[in-house]
Order: C-alpha cells, then sequence, then structure tokens
C-alpha cells in the first residue's frame, strides 16, 4: 500500500502543517450547519444511528487511494464515528443525494465533478488532495510547495543547475509542485527554462515512459529532474536506461510519494515521502470538528512530508550515516548503539530525544546484549531469538539496506572504538554478523512470502468471483452467494427502479455471514436511505467495517448500487482495485441477462412473425394463379403482375391439377394483367400448353397485347392459340363447353 502505511495518526496540531498566512485563525464549525440539522431530523427517534464520516473517491485502491481510506477509516474507528464511502466521482453517485440520511458530513476526494450539489444541499464538506478553484471549503493537502522546496534544494546542493521538472499538469497538486519547482529556482538565482519544464499526459508509468524523448532531447545539458509523481519517474527511468542514459551519473531523479515500488527500483529512488494515511486522518478529524460545531482551520490543513535519499540523486544515504556517527562510549555502548540502529531502520527521519530505542523496536536491547556476548565469548547468539527480534525490525521498514546497515553498524563497532579484536573474537563476530544477516534475509522472505500468498489470495478470490459472475445463473449471482469466497460479512444488491430518474432502489439480492438481517428481495428503499440503516451489522453500525457502496454500472445502462461490509476490503484490493473488478463483472452479468432475455423474446417474436409470414405466402401462392371454372369444361386462370421463372413453374402445376381435378378441355390464361413476358417465362408457357394437352385439354393465352406479342415472336409455343380478349374466348368456347357438358351428363 506504500509508505504512507508507516507510523499511525497522530492528534491534531501535531499532524497538521499550518498553512501559509493562517497561523492562528480559527473559525467556529458552522459550514453546512442548516442541512446537517435538517438531516439529524429525518433520522426516526430512538434510531441510535452513530456520526458517519462519508467519502466520495473515484477510486479505492492504489499507492494513494487505499491508504488514504484507511487513514480516514481508523481515525473514525477512534472517535466511534461510522465511515461510508461511495466508490465514484460526486456526479457518477448522485452525492450528497445517495445515502444522504446517513451521513453527517462528506469528504470527496480528487475528483470534483457535481460538487456544486454539495454547496446547494448546505452540507459539510471537505476535499482532499486537491482544492476546487470556485467553491470555498476547507481542503486537506500535501505539502506540495516544502516538498518540492526541499526536493531541488537537494539536487542544487548536489551542484546540479539545468535542473528539469516533469508531471502531468491537469493535477491540481502536480501543478503546486510545479509552481514550487520554479519558485525554488528562482530564490536560489537560477533561471527557469521553459523548455525543461516538461508534460506528462498522466500520472502513471505510461505517463513517464511517453515523455522520455522530450527529456532525452535536452540531454547532456539537463543533468537532473523532478518528477510529479514516482511513477512518471519509474515509468521514465526503464527508458532512459535502454537509451544509455546512466543514473544518477548521467541524470539525477528525484521523484514525489514513495510509493513501495520506489525502494527496489534500479537504482533506489529518492522521493518525497508523502504519509497518505496521515492526509486520510486528518480530514477526518477535521470533518469530525466541523460536524460537532468545533473550532477548524477555514482553508484546511496541510500534511507534512520527508525527503527519502536513496541513490537516484547520487546519495548513499546509508553510508553517509554510518559514517557520520561516532563509536559509543563504554559506559553507555548499548544505549547509543541502540539509538543509532533504530535510526538507520527509520532514515531519514531521526529518532525524537524523548523517544527510548525499544519503543520502536522493543527487542533491540536483546539484539545488542547478544552481539556483546558473542563478543566476551560467553554466550552463543540463538537464532531463532535472532530472527525474532529482526522479525519486529522488518515492521518498521521493508528497506533491505537498512535492515542490513544494522549489521554492518555491529560489524565496525571494534575498529571505529579503536578496540581490535584477537583472531577468535573476529571469528565470533564474523560468525554473529552472518547469523545477523542470514536472520533478516529469513525475516525479509518471509515477508515477501506473505504478500505474494494475499496476492495469491487474491487472484483465487477473483477467479472464483469471476467465474461465479460470469458463468453462473441469475440466481447464483444476484443472491450474492459468490461474496462466501471474499471477506465481505454482509452485502446488498439494489437495482434502480426508473433507472432514468435514479429515485428509488428495489433489493434484488442480499447476503449476511454473520446472521444480521437483510432486507427482503423486492424491497424497495429511496435512495437517500440507502443502504437501509435497520438492517446494517452491528460491524457496520460500531464503526469497525467501513460500508462501500459501489455503483453497478454496464456500456448501456445504470443498473444500482451494491453494499458492501467487511475487513479488509480496501486493504486487500492492491493496484487491480478487486472491488471495482466485482461491479464491472456484476454490471456484465446483468447486462447479459438482458440482452439474453431481450434476444429470447425477440426469437418468439421472429418465430411468429415467421408462421404469419407463411400463412400470408401459401394465401399469396393461391392468389397468385386462381383457378376459376368458367363454364363446364372451361378453366380461367387470371395472372396480374411480375411473372418470373418460380412464378410460371406455380402456373405449370396449377394448371396441370386444375385440369386433371375439374376434368377441363380448354385452359384459358388471361394475360391482361401481365406487363412483360419475356422468353423463359413464354418458354414455361409453352410446356404448360404441352402438359395440359397430355391431359387432353387446350391452352389458349387471352389479352395478348401487341408489345407482348412482339416479346413471344421466336418463341416455340407449341400448339399453343391465343384469344385477343376474354369475351371472345367466351363466344368461340361456349357451344363446346356445353357440348362437353352434355356428353358428360350422357356418360352417366
Amino acid at each position: 500500500m506504500g509508505q504512507g502505511r508507516q507510523g499511525s495518526g497522530v492528534p491534531l496540531p501535531e499532524q497538521w502543517g499550518e498553512l501559509p498566512g493562517t497561523a492562528g485563525r480559527q473559525t467556529r464549525g458552522n459550514a453546512g450547519a442548516s442541512g446537517l440539522e435538517a438531516r439529524r431530523a429525518e433520522v426516526p427517534r430512538g434510531a441510535a444511528r452513530p456520526r458517519t464520516i462519508g467519502v466520495v473517491a473515484p477510486f479505492l485502491s492504489g499507492a494513494f487511494w487505499g491508504p488514504t481510506l484507511i487513514g480516514i477509516h481508523e481515525a473514525a474507528q477512534q472517535r466511534g464515528h461510522r465511515t461510508l464511502v461511495l466508490r465514484g466521482t460526486p456526479s457518477e453517485v448522485q452525492a450528497p443525494s445517495l445515502a444522504r440520511e446517513q451521513v453527517d458530513g462528506w469528504i470527496v476526494i480528487i475528483e470534483y465533478g457535481g460538487l456544486e450539489a454539495f454547496v446547494r444541499a448546505g452540507v459539510p464538506l471537505i476535499t482532499l488532495g486537491a482544492r476546487p478553484a470556485d467553491i470555498a471549503c476547507p481542503a486537506v493537502l500535501p505539502d506540495n510547495h516544502g516538498g518540492i522546496r526541499n526536493a531541488v534544494r537537494h539536487l542544487i546542493e548536489h551542484g546540479h543547475r539545468r535542473i528539469a521538472f516533469v508531471g502531468n499538469f491537469d493535477a491540481y497538486d502536480v501543478r503546486e509542485r510545479r509552481d514550487a519547482y520554479k519558485d525554488t529556482l528562482a530564490e536560489a538565482g537560477i533561471p527557469v527554462d521553459p523548455d525543461l519544464v516538461i508534460p506528462c499526459d498522466n500520472n502513471m508509468y505510461s505517463g513517464g515512459r511517453d515523455a522520455a524523448p522530450a527529456l532525452l532531447a535536452r540531454l547532456p545539458a539537463c543533468t537532473a529532474a523532478v518528477f510529479g509523481t514516482d511513477k512518471n519517474a519509474l515509468g521514465m527511468m526503464s527508458e532512459l536506461k535502454a537509451a544509455g542514459v546512466r543514473i544518477p551519473e548521467d541524470l539525477a531523479i528525484i521523484g514525489f510519494d514513495d510509493v513501495v515500488e520506489a525502494q527496489s527500483a534500479d537504482p533506489p529512488l529518492t522521493t518525497v515521502r508523502q504519509r497518505f494515511e496521515m492526509m486520510g486522518s486528518a480530514a477526518c478529524d477535521l470533518m469530525a470538528s466541523m460536524i460537532a460545531g468545533e473550532d477548524f482551520p477555514p482553508e484546511g490543513v496541510r500534511t507534512t512530508n520527508a525527503l527519502i535519499q536513496r541513490s537516484s540523486c547520487g546519495c548513499n544515504v546509508i553510508q553517509n550515516f554510518l559514517d557520520a556517527e561516532d563509536a559509543a562510549p563504554e559506559e553507555d555502548a548499548g544505549g547509543v548503539l541502540a539509538r543509532q540502529m533504530v535510526e538507520l531502520l527509520m532514515l531519514p527521519r531521526p529518532l525524537p530525544p524523548d523517544t527510548p530505542p525499544t519503543a520502536v523496536w522493543p527487542a533491540v536491547t536483546r539484539v545488542i546484549e547478544m552481539y556483546f556476548s558473542v563478543l566476551r565469548g560467553t554466550a552463543p547468539a540463538p537464532a531463532a531469538e535472532l530472527e525474532r527480534a529482526y522479525r519486529q525490525a522488518v515492521d518498521i521498514t521493508l528497506d533491505l539496506g537498512a535492515l542490513l546497515a544494522t549489521a554492518r553498524l555491529l560489524g565496525q563497532l571494534p575498529e571505529r572504538r579503536r578496540a581490535p579484536l584477537d583472531a577468535a573474537a573476529r571469528r565470533r563476530l564474523e560468525d554473529f554478523l552472518e547469523l545477523a544477516r542470514l536472520a533478516i534475509a529469513r525475516v525479509r522472505l518471509e515477508a515477501e512470502t506473505r504478500y505474494v500468498q494475499q496476492l495469491g489470495v487474491l487472484a483465487r478470490t477473483n477467479y472464483e468471483v469471476s467465474f461465479a459472475l460470469l458463468g453462473g445463473t441469475e440466481q447464483e449471482y444476484r443472491s450474492l452467494s459468490w461474496l462466501e469466497t471474499t471477506t465481505v460479512v454482509w452485502s446488498c444488491l439494489a437495482l434502480w427502479e426508473d433507472p432514468a430518474a435514479r429515485t428509488e432502489l428495489v433489493v434484488a439480492g442480499a447476503y449476511s455471514r454473520d446472521g444480521s438481517p437483510v432486507p427482503p428481495d423486492g424491497s424497495r428503499c429511496r435512495r437517500e436511505a440507502f443502504p437501509p440503516a435497520e438492517m446494517l451489522p452491528p460491524s457496520a453500525t460500531d464503526g469497525t467495517y467501513m460500508v462501500m457502496l459501489l455503483p453497478i454500472r454496464s456500456a448501456r445502462r445504470d443498473w444500482g448500487i451494491l453494499a458492501l461490509v467487511g475487513p479488509a476490503i480496501v486493504a486487500m484490493t492492491g493496484d487491480e482495485g478487486t472491488v471495482a473488478i466485482w461491479g464491472t463483472l456484476l454490471g456484465a452479468a446483468l447486462e447479459r441477462d438482458a440482452l439474453l432475455e431481450s434476444l429470447s423474446g425477440q426469437h418468439a417474436d421472429l418465430q411468429k412473425a415467421f408462421a404469419i409470414e407463411r400463412a400470408l405466402s401459401e394465401t399469396v401462392r393461391e392468389l397468385g394463379c386462381p383457378l376459376i371454372p368458367l363454364l363446364p369444361g372451361v378453366l380461367l386462370v387470371p395472372l396480374i403482375g411480375m411473372i418470373d421463372g418460380g412464378r410460371a413453374q406455380q402456373v405449370l402445376e396449377k394448371v396441370a391439377e386444375g385440369v386433371s381435378r375439374h376434368e377441363a378441355l380448354f385452359v384459358l390464361l388471361d394475360l391482361t394483367g401481365v406487363p412483360f413476358v419475356d422468353a423463359q417465362v413464354a418458354h414455361t408457357l409453352g410446356m404448360t400448353s404441352r402438359a395440359a394437352a397430355m391431359l387432353g385439354a387446350r391452352v389458349y393465352l387471352v389479352g395478348v397485347r401487341p408489345d407482348i406479342a412482339q416479346s413471344l415472336v421466336g418463341v416455340d409455343l407449341g400448339a399453343l392459340a391465343t384469344f385477343s380478349s376474354l369475351s371472345a374466348a367466351l363466344r368461340e368456347l361456349a357451344p363446346a363447353g356445353e357440348r362437353a357438358r352434355k356428353a358428360r351428363r350422357g356418360a352417366r
């Protein structure tokens, strides 16, 4: 989670720095008081709802977001308050409307789209990480100016004069850092070169990588660079090394944040360490003062930071420390040595004079006792006990160089005290130092193993959740049974009754691991009252666990809200954003089933339409070649419209069938309504005539116009005869028809 995890929160003024020009200025915390009192009046009498700090954050995990949320939550726990976190921007989650009846004051982190709604509602409001330009409210910010000032001055002390600044200037805090860079150069009498102010597209690794060509073009005249974020610096370092740039020999680099990767970079990255948990704790304390009506700084607070010197700027802090420290006097060797060992682990922060080393590393005195026992030859060092002692040291820092430096300090002590050892003592010392280094390696490996195991658990959890959401049934994922593989103890899925209005939620599923009651499926809840306070588990009501509201969206729809309560939800997510992945997968599952339902409905409609079309086709087929017994022995077949090859074949089949069924002697094919007859159709008509002749009937064409006659010239129509009109055909065939009728009657 980054170096922000080090140390716990410190009470209010020590933890907060002062804003320039605000020393001693205080105001009564009445911002948004009327809105707060109005919301308190909405809570039913007898409902013992704890004070709740609402947090709106676009992300829940990562080097900044995770520790910040943890800092807010831990500070709220200490005060007996509850934490409710909404993932998204204010406009995306409809804050402060969503959960309005649950929250007493809001902390909005970084993204401020829709912040005007808080102002209109008159609710207590703090921003964290940036200060909006057009809204007046307290802000909790890092000391960007002081941190960058220390970084630039450090590079100037190394002799650098051509110093670049690289960062994403769309970010408020990076703009503050850029301005501090310019101010510090000006204070040192160094002109600011605009060509050395290099923009990045974002605050991440890719932003640094993409900006590398611009910085490479300014080498070798530029000899040092300060970066707006560590991830920008780390992303660019890989590109610089690939281009043959030596760090720090050709270019000294300093970042800002002190993310975990800064320690293990090659070379380790010098950076300005922010304590993100301190920012979260400071924001919580400030909000608690506001909603309690206590005094608070009207402009907000700034949290302190420190320059962490590593190799990327050209420093060797550990060696400098070892070179600067004097040997402990004989009478207080143990006490001085203990302080030096603890300060090695805390570099670059000093151990306060009134703080005993054992308050930071309880087992340090036992390590020193074992060390002196080995030197005197009175007792060997127990390996297991040495490992237990260094297990405490790993809790102070994971920096392997600092851990190994404690062994180097012990190994150099005889020489620094000018007390040479005999061969036996030297051998015992080397054995002890080897044992110490082995203990350090083992406990450091244990820490890495635990981290890898946590990642393994996270990967398995994500796999099982993904499988359940993407491969399970609607009943399975709506019931939230897939949360059994996670640390969540209580959850509720509520979908918008009207996705356009988003005013009321309908419970679609709920889950409870600890037996706490859950709202029944189908129950309704206004967005202002969600999640139902009377249904939340005790672990959420008493502030043990934070309540997290996760919007469920897909590309086409805003589905609703997933409420989650459980331990380590934020702490376990890492940079992968596990909880956000759950929300995305759940939205995809809802979208998939909606599409399947829609497709099923469309399929049924298509089947119905096909049946209608087939019946209509049969009707059209019958109407397309009707057989009309016009006179005894005479069939009339009126043809209308275009006749293609398929319809001509139909005429052939219907005429043959009609002649047989009606014992016809004559068939009149009326072409009056046919606009055109081509050679293929004429050929089929000739075949119709020959088929009828084989059945004892004769076919006549009726209504042949001049244009049709011209198209039939040269076509073999066989015995096919013609009549100019239907009336002419009737005059000619009526007597013959009567004779045929009489003949059939006589035959009976």
